[in-house]
């Protein structure tokens, strides 16, 4: 397990799916934001959520409390060890947002795949009103890299997309946690 101050990363428990499968996947229009590929009705068997055994590129954590309630989901994605750089991805439950839990979550991966998986950069790539999302990942180092014009549809508009960056040397320097 990885520990942040009121949070801490898990791996992904089969309880977790429902739960998460419900309030994240099920809600047609934050997930519409949140993923490329378009919604599609899937019972909780068939989630997005759940971990698939042998996936080596990926690792999938859930967000809990020092309660062990879940609070929602992050991943390091795309993980390639020759480039030595891999995505970060997070998801909050409706009643857990708000609360700089996501600042505190991606401050655990940033350490997470720093200094144990000894990777060279990370990417998060949001809509570019996602101003929380945006926020969380500055407060953590990130940089704003560029932006895709009208790069995702959802909800019957195109949105911008904000690509974020941050490397090892720039997490270090500004990070307590290294």
């Amino acid at each position: 397990m990885l520990h942040g101050e009121r949070i801490t990363l898990r791996a992904r428990a089969e309880a977790d799916v429902p739960v998460l499968h419900a309030e994240l996947y099920n809600d047609v229009a934050v997930r519409g934001r949140a993923d490329t590929r378009a919604w599609l009705p899937r019972p909780a068997t068939e989630s997005p959520f759940a971990v698939a055994a042998g996936i080596t590129d990926a690792a999938f954590f859930s967000v809990v409390d020092d309660h062990d309630d879940l609070a929602g989901a992050c991943e390091l994605w795309g993980i390639d060890g020759q480039q030595r750089s891999a995505h970060i991805g997070i998801v909050l439950r409706p009643s857990w947002r708000g609360q700089g839990l996501a600042a505190e979550a991606i401050a655990v991966l940033c350490r997470y795949a720093f200094n144990t998986l000894g990777l060279h950069r990370l990417g998060c790539e949001t809509l570019a009103d996602n101003i929380p999302m945006i926020k969380a990942a500055q407060k953590n180092g990130f940089t704003e890299e560029g932006r895709l014009h009208e790069a995702h549809f959802a909800d019957g508009t195109w949105h911008d997309q904000t690509i974020l960056g941050l490397l090892t040397h720039q997490w270090r320097s500004t990070s307590a946690e290294s």
